[in-house]
């Protein structure tokens, strides 16, 4: 997942903030004095760990003085003499500045452990989304791009610089200039709803640090070093709501009972105050969508996306339900035979949703002589990031030093330059451990982009949040392998951050349009999955044995086990996302849980089970409102391009420069199907994309 200003933000380089997500894509090219050190000058390093809740503070309200001269300058210049320089530079200059703000900040907010600076971030974060707003609505900067686009030299536009100014006006028009400015007033107030309980719903989240309480006879099944790093209630053991600790119980916990009940618990976070945060958010999208012209906020969310329209989606998303039931069921035929020997029972016909992981984790052992715990050992993660790192580097022609005693946020953050041929290209932070209050998921965050100035090219930074196994008293952390892969995925978004050669920072690194983000993050997965890639990191962490290959074999035999149900999982996703924001009034009698229920026991082969809500944690419904499909989407063109490599060598450097100049570095400066094709050669097909499924 990638935190980013979506591809409708070009004009300011941010967006009216239905998410947090949306306000990380950029950086500033005139600085806040350097007393502040979230604020220091041009391509110097952000001190993190000297930050506290007054800075975050000053920051916010220096960026919205300086915002607002800058303004000025941009009205006062008469239609006559608008240019290109004073006009669309200075919008991206102005959207830049700012995301030199919201993008630090969003990392404190997001993975500070101090409490009264990550609530000072959310404020502040609240305040910046609400003056976004604003300029998004401002009828001088809609007047001052329009008058500019009827110039001589607006005419005269060709490649990134007339992409951008048509995506501008477009956007504009397409965010409210059509209506009057009474209209505009009620949609500024809309947007400001949007953004507040867009935020409140991934607060929530974040906050809900629901636990269950395990005696010591029910965590039977589960690893030695597992139980041992469980904090303790007394006899009883804690199991928090992170993914390693409920992922890990629920692939080895033998207790039934106690499974369900975790699932239970994990599928019912913030349930208690986002039930009604999503539907009061569902409601203010529609208004939004009804007062701009558009029949959903699907209808909207669409119109900028490669998709143009919710029935673009619903075509796509009917022929992968079509296409992977078969397998699903198939998978599910598998794992009963693996319950029905495990219960003693012939006449098992189920599978509950809380079973899944556990047989199929049984399945692995089995059928496949897979031990999860075991492969774990070749993936102790200082050697997994190094191994990462130098397929990246290797492929793309890129050299990563690590900066001692980073001025971080947390001792656990690691922090890399980037050099290409010789020259500091960008920085990105590493922070893989869970905690409380930290992020819960796997997600890259944009904090600066890259862009042309004239103090010389701003360096774009990332931060990378993840929550892998954390190591525990004599012993490292050891990464399971679809941790790796998730790993190597995330880093893919860092590098199409990292990479980008674009001018201005609205068409910089993930500056794409949403449907596309997630291809340069799903290709890496890949190499994650290649022995020649594996084999010079994936090593014992007690003896240095290198991955055996008949493991790796085995793995890769295993590798489409559970296919089916992955996909079915991922299209239930995708088809609740579409149908909450399409098909769905928030104010029937139909609820979201109502909605879960339905979808999950169309499209997947698991029951839904009463009493769960996990619509109430699935924050990709504020950042990928009507974009989950996506994920999806995005891996057609991510197969189809690995394709290439997988013709000429995964390792061939000549094919990975081409990626990295025709792809990554071009970020939103041309259309992405394009940029697809042109790789290619040929026109994008889904062929590779239903092979990588195993169909």
């Amino acid at each position: 997942m990638v935190h980013f200003s979506p591809s409708g933000a070009r004009r300011l380089g941010f967006t009216a903030l239905a998410s947090l997500a949306a306000l990380l894509s950029t950086a500033a090219d005139k600085p806040a004095p350097p007393t502040n050190p979230l604020t220091p000058g041009f391509n110097q390093v952000i001190d993190f760990k000297r930050a506290t809740k007054a800075d975050v503070k000053q920051a916010t309200d220096r960026v919205i003085s300086d915002t607002k001269t800058s303004l000025q300058a941009i009205y006062k210049v008469p239609a006559a003499k608008r240019t290109f320089a004073n006009t669309m530079l200075a919008l991206d200059n102005l959207g830049d500045h700012i995301g030199n703000v919201a993008g630090p900040i969003s990392i404190l907010f997001n993975a500070s452990p101090d409490s009264a600076i990550r609530n000072q971030a959310q404020k502040s974060i609240a305040l910046i989304s609400k003056y976004g707003n604003e300029l998004e609505l401002d009828e001088q900067l809609y007047r001052a791009v329009k008058d500019y686009s009827k110039t001589k030299e607006a005419q005269s536009l060709t490649g990134a610089r007339k992409k951008y100014l048509t995506e501008t006006v477009e956007d504009y028009e397409r965010n409210g200039f059509a209506l009057t400015p009474e209209k505009r007033k009620e949609l500024q107030a809309i947007n400001d709803k949007i953004g507040d309980l867009s935020i409140a719903f991934g607060a929530n989240i974040a906050k809900d640090q629901g636990f269950l309480l395990v005696n010591a006879a029910d965590m039977k099944g589960l690893p030695e070093d597992y139980v041992k790093s469980r904090p303790k209630a007394g006899d009883a053991y804690r199991i928090g709501l992170d993914g390693p600790a409920y992922g890990t119980f629920m692939k080895y916990a033998e207790s039934d009972a106690m499974r369900k009940q975790l699932y239970t618990l994990y599928n019912n976070r913030a349930a208690d105050k986002n039930l009604d945060v999503l539907k009061q958010l569902l409601i203010e999208r529609q208004k939004k969508a009804q007062l701009l012209g558009y029949k959903t906020y699907a209808a909207y969310q669409t119109s900028s996306r490669m998709a143009k329209t919710p029935e673009t989606v619903w075509a796509f998303e009917t022929k992968l339900v079509d296409r992977v039931k078969q397998k699903s069921q198939q998978d599910l035929e598998e794992l009963l035979v693996v319950k029905r020997a495990y219960t003693k029972d012939p006449g098992a016909k189920v599978i509950n949703p809380w079973e899944s992981s556990f047989y199929g984790n049984l399945l692995m052992k089995e059928k496949y002589q897979l031990d999860a715990e075991k492969t774990k050992e070749y993936f102790e993660v200082n050697n997994v990031v190094n191994g990462l790192f130098q397929t990246t580097q290797s492929l793309f022609a890129l050299k990563f030093n690590e900066v001692k005693d980073p001025a971080v946020w947390h001792p656990d953050a690691r922090m890399f330059e980037v050099q290409r041929d010789g020259k500091l290209i960008g920085r990105f932070y590493i922070d893989l451990f869970p905690r409380d209050n930290k992020y819960t998921h796997a997600a890259c965050f944009g904090v600066s982009s890259g862009k042309a100035t004239p103090k010389g090219y701003q360096l774009p930074t990332a931060v990378l949040l993840c929550n892998f196994n954390a190591p525990t008293p004599g012993k490292p952390a050891l990464m399971s392998h679809s941790q790796v892969v998730t790993f190597f995925h995330e880093f893919g978004h860092v590098m199409h951050n990292l990479l980008t050669t674009a001018e201005l920072s609205s068409q910089s690194g993930t500056s794409v349009k949403r449907d596309f983000v997630e291809a340069p993050s799903q290709i890496l997965e890949n190499w994650a999955w290649n022995y020649d890639a594996l084999k010079t990191f994936a090593k014992h962490y007690q003896t240095g044995e290198v991955l055996p290959k008949p493991l790796y074999d085995k793995m890769w035999a295993a590798r489409n086990v559970g296919s089916g149900l992955a996909a079915s999982q991922q299209i239930l996703y995708g088809t609740l996302d579409m149908t909450l924001h399409d098909k769905f009034d928030p104010n029937g009698t139909e609820t979201t849980t109502d909605v879960v229920k339905r979808l999950q026991n169309q499209i997947t082969p698991f029951a839904y089970v009463e009493g769960t809500n996990m619509q109430a944690a699935f924050g990709h419904l504020t950042g990928y409102g009507a974009g989950y499909y996506g994920y999806m989407w995005s891996k057609v063109y991510a197969e189809d391009m690995f394709s290439v490599f997988e013709k000429n060598g995964i390792m061939d450097q000549k094919t990975g420069l081409r990626y990295r100049d025709m792809i990554l570095a071009r970020g939103g400066t041309e259309e992405e199907y394009n940029l697809v094709k042109n790789f290619l050669g040929r026109e994008p097909n889904q062929d590779a994309f239903f092979k990588s499924l195993g169909l």
